[in-house]
């Protein structure tokens, strides 16, 4: 468990809301891999939460100004994401390849099932006419729309979540390395 400090908390919403804000394929951001990571390293549970919602609050911002104005925020991601932080608590102590890579399909799949749902129950917040109809046949033709961009999403998840967990594990087996080196030469 960490106890992650200011400048680790700011690096990794800065790490979120860039990925989000830099030119990428749709859906391809490391927000889900931070989710899954606060909730597996984490100490304080609130920060796991905290820091991809701020990551999402912050490029929000910016992507409503700048980029889709006069488009509200889309707040069922929000909960799509919230949803995803519990999957990296199973991972506590299990933040090997395979639980992992199992972590971040199943968080792929979770935003899948629920962001479209979100779009298909709300329509697209665009403010113009609603693009599936609020039946079963609109539900499965707004999940099979969608489907590309769950590819990205999956993608997304799995290399950042490559990044940040074996980032973590390279950097610790170092500093243990470092240290049985240290009291060898001692």
């Amino acid at each position: 468990m960490l106890k992650p400090n200011l400048l680790t908390i700011a690096s990794l919403i800065a790490l979120a809301a860039l990925s989000r804000l830099a030119p990428h394929w749709w859906n391809l951001t490391a927000v889900g891999a931070v989710c899954l990571f606060g909730g597996a390293y984490f100490e304080r549970k609130w920060l796991a939460f905290f820091v991809p919602l701020a990551a999402l609050a912050i490029s929000d911002v910016f992507l409503q100004t700048f980029v889709y104005p006069g488009m509200g925020p889309n707040y069922f991601k929000y909960v799509c994401f919230a949803a995803t932080v519990p999957l990296g608590m199973f991972l506590q102590g299990r933040t090997r390849l395979l639980p992992v890579a199992w972590a971040a399909v199943a968080a792929s799949v979770l935003f899948f099932l629920l962001s479209n749902f979100g779009v298909w129950l709300a329509g697209d917040g665009s403010g113009q006419a609603r693009m599936y109809p609020l039946t079963p046949a609109g539900l499965l033709a707004c999940y099979i729309a969608a489907i590309p961009f769950s590819l990205n999403t999956l993608y997304g998840n799995l290399l950042f979540s490559g990044v940040l967990f074996g980032g973590l594990e390279f950097y610790k087996s170092t500093v243990a390395h470092r240290a049985q080196k240290s009291a060898i030469a001692t």
